[in-house]
């Protein structure tokens, strides 16, 4: 069967079972902890993520514990309707974090949850990232984009 469609309908069920509890935003938080490694030490699960935990490893889906976490969270910020965003610059620029922010929410009229990094292999300008959709406004890719076009007219001429 196929992973995605398991690890969907696995968090679907999370997601089900935090909302009938009223855990979902501690449930999430954690979470979203544990798949970016900010926990530095053992931490104490959430009673519903560890009851979670126990049925996946009773019915062998442990090796999708990572999909399907990271489905939960998509589905909980969808189902309260935040977006998440990921930016990446080459230095931090809170003028053009907030100015994205500002545009995002308003583009999408809802609250939008962005997280930003700092890259320095871009060179300049930035990468934003809206779930599926990517914007990328930086000079590595522009280069590349030159690259390509100059190698493509270079072949015709030969």
């Amino acid at each position: 069967m196929d992973s995605g469609l398991i690890s969907n309908r696995y968090a679907v069920a999370l997601l089900k079972y935090v909302e009938e509890t009223g855990g979902g935003e501690r449930v999430c938080h954690q979470v979203r902890n544990l798949l970016t490694g900010n926990v530095t030490e053992p931490v104490r699960l959430e009673p519903e993520l560890q009851r979670f935990v126990l049925l996946l490893k009773k019915k062998g889906r442990l090796q999708d514990v990572r999909w399907i976490l990271q489905s939960f969270v998509s589905l909980y910020y969808r189902s309260k309707g935040i977006i998440r965003a990921h930016l990446k610059m080459t230095v931090h620029v809170p003028e053009l974090e907030m100015r994205l922010l500002a545009l995002l929410e308003k583009r999408f009229d809802c609250e939008v949850d962005m997280d930003t990094t700092i890259d320095k292999n871009l060179i300049g300008g930035f990468i934003l990232i809206l779930d599926d959709y990517m914007l990328d406004a930086s000079v590595r890719s522009q280069i590349e984009q030159i690259r390509r076009e100059f190698i493509v007219k270079n072949t015709r001429i030969v």
